[in-house]
């Protein structure tokens, strides 16, 4: 999702200094305030809409009416995903993809809330690589510190709520496209879930 956001902003903006500090943030970091101000900003459900038709995507839908500002109820299938990818490695203009991959091979160790991003492809896949992590219904706070970071974390709002835990690992291994999305079982741990999803991305690779 974010890298849907990230490409309709850029489509139709040339971003400031400022949006592009967010932009990063949300890249890197799966930042999900940046992601929910170009979310808001860029027309909530719109957004999917100008990109399922400008991608040519097929099996990705907005949020529900009920949930407008929810971007992380949008519907998208892991054939959709490849669709994303192979538009910005082949069709994006030369200045945003470069900004995208960039911010995508330096995906950090953490993500701003706290999760640890360093499963599946990052952790099954020498470099170079540029990856976009997911995950939702693991709780506020991860379990586990984040390796770098202090004890404290930053409060954390899953915005799926579909019953059980997500955990997708997503990007471009060398010349290759991998993407990896899973409904984890109830009561799955964080860690439990990364190794499965780990192992998943090595088999692929």
């Amino acid at each position: 999702m974010k890298i849907l956001v990230a490409l309709d902003y850029l489509e139709r903006n040339k971003p400031s200094a400022s949006d592009r500090k967010l932009l990063t943030v949300m890249l890197r970091s799966s930042d999900d305030k940046a992601a929910t101000a170009f979310w808001t900003r860029g027309g909530r459900k719109q957004i999917i809409e100008r990109m399922v038709a400008r991608l040519g995507l097929t099996e990705t839908a907005p949020p529900p009416d009920e949930k407008p500002g929810f971007w992380g109820y949008t519907a998208l299938s892991a054939r959709d995903v490849v669709k994303t990818y192979r538009y910005l490695l082949e069709k994006a203009p030369k200045a945003q993809r470069e900004f995208v991959l960039a911010q995508l091979s330096k995906s950090t160790p953490c993500g701003t809330d706290g999760f640890d991003q360093t499963f599946g492809i990052p952790s099954a896949a020498k470099r170079p690589w540029a990856v976009k992590q997911g995950w939702s219904g693991f709780g506020d706070v991860p379990a586990e510190p984040c390796r770098g970071r202090s004890a404290q974390q930053v409060a954390y709002r899953p915005d799926l709520g579909i019953g059980r835990p997500v955990l997708h690992t997503t990007g471009v291994v060398g010349d290759k496209i991998v993407v990896v999305l899973t409904l984890q079982p109830a009561g799955s741990s964080f860690r439990a879930a990364s190794r499965r999803v780990t192992e998943l991305a090595r088999q692929l690779v």
